[in-house]
């Protein structure tokens, strides 16, 4: 099938691009910097901006799914990046009604799950990802309230560990959950896994290391 990853270039977005190689898939990029990853038939790489129209509608049109892997890396401050890419695929799906999986990565800590995170994350959330985290949340409430056939995904803590296809997916919240780390390579897994079967349609999932 044919994929479009948003935000390729590094960290989960690579990894899902590689994941999605592997398993034969067609790959579609769109990042704002080059991915340095080896060159393949079925790899089709766009350098533009999530957020500019022209540029989305280019990385989606022969899409089957598309997942959304945005970041902003290592930059604490204030940004509208995650919402305003909402709004625009938003848009882009009330002209087009686009009926393909979308698959949105967030973190465990956006939304609801920020009342089940452990202490010493609630710490990290509030003094150092709080901006970041509080657009994410806005961007889960723009899909959510949408009628794209959404699955919105939240990681626990990334670690940067070999694929093991073993993790842990709740679909559901409740206290002790316990949502902690998982190898970036895992949660591609997931990724690609759910744009092949869309198992979790219309959910908010928590995944984690077993």
């Amino acid at each position: 099938m044919n994929i479009t990853i948003i935000g390729a270039s590094a960290g989960i977005g690579l990894e899902t691009v590689k994941r999605g190689l592997n398993r034969n898939h067609s790959i579609t990029t769109l990042s704002r910097s080059e991915i340095e990853i080896e060159k393949k038939k079925s790899l089709t790489m766009i350098l533009g901006d999530a957020t500019n129209k022209a540029d989305l509608l280019n990385s989606i049109q022969n899409a089957d799914a598309l997942i959304v892997t945005l970041g902003t890396r290592k930059n604490m401050k204030p940004t509208t990046l995650f919402s305003d890419f909402a709004k625009l695929i938003v848009e882009i799906h009330r002209e087009k009604k686009i009926a393909i999986p979308f698959i949105f990565i967030t973190g465990f800590g956006a939304g609801e799950s920020k009342n089940y995170v452990s202490w010493l994350i609630k710490m990290f959330l509030k003094y150092l990802l709080k901006d970041a985290y509080a657009d994410k949340t806005k961007m889960e409430e723009i899909i959510t309230n949408s009628d794209l056939n959404w699955t919105v995904v939240r990681p626990g803590r990334l670690l940067d560990k070999e694929l093991t296809e073993k993790y842990r997916v709740e679909n559901k919240l409740f206290k002790g959950i316990n949502i902690s780390g998982i190898n970036r390579a895992d949660v591609a897994d997931f990724l690609i896994k759910q744009a092949e079967n869309q198992t979790e349609l219309k959910k908010y999932i928590a995944i984690s290391e077993k």
